[in-house]
């Protein structure tokens, strides 16, 4: 256990050093946030009120999104800069390296999440939910950040480089769009349905909105940790595979 706890404080601390991710990963959802509410949201009708209350929990999975894509850059820039050959020959074992971005990335994640909260309560977001509600929530977004994480970190054994790597960004941030994230599934294309429907982050969306709001929520939540269970079974023994064949 501690070789995960060492490998895991290594990855914080070379987070608090890259100032500019991390300043980026904090700006970034707040923008999109502060954009689609002043400047989109009056043409945006939904059954929640006001619009900044239904598209908080989308900009906080697209936030999960970001920030763990992050993982894949890191874990290539790892695989490429000799530092896993030190560690192999301290005998620390391969999962713990992994281990250690995605603790990371769940770190950064906690951090980016508070400050998109603070700015939605800031500028309307009202949720009703009561203390077991919000641990629903979080539980939610933290199961989903940790199988995106896995996700990157794959990623990032499969890429040849970090800017490579960085390509798996592209898709994090995209997917929350077809989705219900910011607008109603409803008034999007009929051909466009079915794959909004049917992705992960549509059912983790619904879920959470469900519980701060005090909805039904019908399915969603089986459906979100099936999703998520499922990213993790596909995640983890390809990151131990891959791993093994990257290091030989």
């Amino acid at each position: 256990m501690s070789d995960y706890a060492v490998l895991a404080g290594r990855s914080i601390r070379l987070t608090r050093r890259n100032l500019d991710a991390v300043i980026t990963a904090l700006v970034l959802p707040v923008m999109l946030m502060l954009v689609f509410v002043y400047f989109f949201g009056g043409a945006i009708e939904t059954s929640t009120g006001t619009y900044v209350t239904y598209v908080a929990p989308g900009v906080l999975i697209l936030c999960a999104g970001y920030g763990a894509s992050m993982t894949a850059t890191t874990v290539s820039n790892d695989m490429t800069n000799g530092i896993i050959d030190r560690f192999r020959s301290m005998d620390t074992h391969g999962t713990a390296v992994l281990t250690g971005h995605v603790a990371a990335s769940v770190a950064r994640n906690a951090v980016a999440t508070a400050a998109v909260l603070a700015v939605a309560f800031a500028i309307g977001f009202r949720p009703h939910a009561g203390p077991a509600q919000w641990l629903a929530a979080i539980g939610i977004l933290l199961l989903y950040i940790t199988a995106l994480s896995w996700l990157g970190a794959a990623a990032g054994l499969l890429a040849k480089s970090p800017e490579a790597a960085g390509g798996f960004t592209f898709g994090m941030l995209f997917l929350p769009y077809p989705s219900s994230a910011f607008v109603p599934i409803d008034t999007m294309p009929d051909w466009l349905h079915g794959f909004a429907d049917n992705q992960p982050v549509t059912p983790v969306i619904e879920s959470m909105r469900a519980v701060l709001l005090d909805q039904p929520a019908g399915n969603s939540p089986w459906q979100a940790l099936a999703w998520c269970a499922g990213l993790l079974a596909v995640a983890l023994p390809l990151c131990a595979a891959l791993f093994r064949r990257r290091t030989g």
